[in-house]
């Protein structure tokens, strides 16, 4: 089973990613990891990802469907993959298709976790993370014992500057300018599938394991 997940910034991809991998035995991809990865490697990829990042560029879709073909020649993709964090938009999309097909492969579930955006905004913003280990929490749904110290290490809590309030606004414009067509592409695959990703993690996954029944 191969699964792409799609949605806004606290959705819930990244919770059911760790369900999915473990019940079904995937191999979770992160574009971004992978990247990191090259880069520290040194590899001839990598080496040409460096020079984007250290220039200030994007790195070229060319690059990191490259990338993501070589992660999916590994062994643990065997059984099946979650790609998290591409396709970010149509292009993307038809290059990856291309990418697949030359591997045999295809595309099972395009995963939609549909949240309003009230929900997303009050879940970013409530989000808190330990300054020393990184240990993550939030204030209604998942608050650390003591408010403000970390249950792991006992560091200071502190407010990402990515889960500020002007900045959640501007990720969750960047991400709907690009959503529409790629939703769109998928649905005309006849792979999309929404989850109403407002719901708790126990109910998205018992929903989503009803599917993957069928």
């Amino acid at each position: 089973m191969n699964i792409i997940l799609l949605g806004a910034p606290g959705s819930g991809k990244g919770t059911q990613a760790v369900i999915i991998k473990e019940k079904y035995n995937l191999a979770h991809i992160s574009t971004g990891e992978i990247l990191r990865q090259h880069i520290k490697d040194e590899t001839e990829l990598g080496k040409q990802a460096k020079e984007c990042v250290e220039k200030g560029q994007l790195v070229s879709d060319e690059l990191v469907i490259k990338m993501v073909r070589a992660r999916l020649g590994e062994d643990d993709c065997k059984n099946g993959f979650i790609l998290d964090g591409f396709p970010r938009n149509e292009s993307q999309a038809k290059a990856l298709d291309v990418c697949l097909s030359e591997m045999n492969l295809k595309i099972d579930y395009a995963l939609y976790f549909d949240c309003p955006e009230e929900i997303l905004l009050q879940r970013l913003g409530g989000r808190r993370v330990c300054n020393a280990c990184g240990a993550t929490f939030h204030v209604t749904n998942m608050p650390s014992k003591v408010e403000g110290i970390c249950d792991a290490c006992g560091a200071e809590l502190i407010t990402r500057k990515d889960d500020q309030p002007e900045t959640i606004k501007n990720r969750l414009d960047v991400y709907n300018e690009t959503a529409a067509p790629l939703l769109g592409y998928y649905k005309n695959a006849g792979n999309l599938f929404n989850l109403p990703a407002e719901k708790s993690a126990d109910e998205v996954d018992q929903i989503l394991s009803k599917e993957f029944q069928k």
